[in-house]
């Protein structure tokens, strides 16, 4: 069963959580979601347990309990979306501003008044 653990304190580790919820059965991994900029906790975490029963049961017990301070939240984890249905995204090409890239607009001297002689027949501009 893959739990949802969420509220943690930011001091709670991997190691931390894995004692926690081994109090209630086996514990395949326990893992704390780090921010990839800051490499810093984001408060959350997802447990695997192997066996569905132990798994509810650390749910009953530990959600809502106090640790560090902090109510947790713990549940039953929701599968991930399919296809990246979430929201969010956009980018990509021709997002305009900026500088440089491919097709982002910005960044170039095209049009405007660039001086120097115009009047040959093959210019390109």
């Amino acid at each position: 069963m893959n739990i949802y653990v969420a509220n943690l304190s930011y001091k709670i580790q991997d190691e931390d959580l894995k004692e926690i919820f081994e109090e209630y059965g086996a514990v395949n991994s326990a893992k704390v979601i780090i921010d990839h900029t800051t490499g810093k906790s984001r408060g959350f975490a997802f447990v695997e347990m192997a066996n569905d029963a132990e798994g509810q049961e650390a749910i009953d017990q530990l959600n809502n309990a106090e640790l560090d301070g902090k109510n947790l939240t713990v549940n039953k984890a929701k599968p991930k979306e399919a296809n990246g249905n979430r929201g969010g995204g956009g980018g990509g090409f021709n997002r305009g501003g900026g500088g440089g890239g491919y097709n982002r607009g910005g960044g170039n001297d095209r049009g405007g008044d660039r001086g120097g002689d115009r009047s040959r027949s093959n210019s390109r501009y």
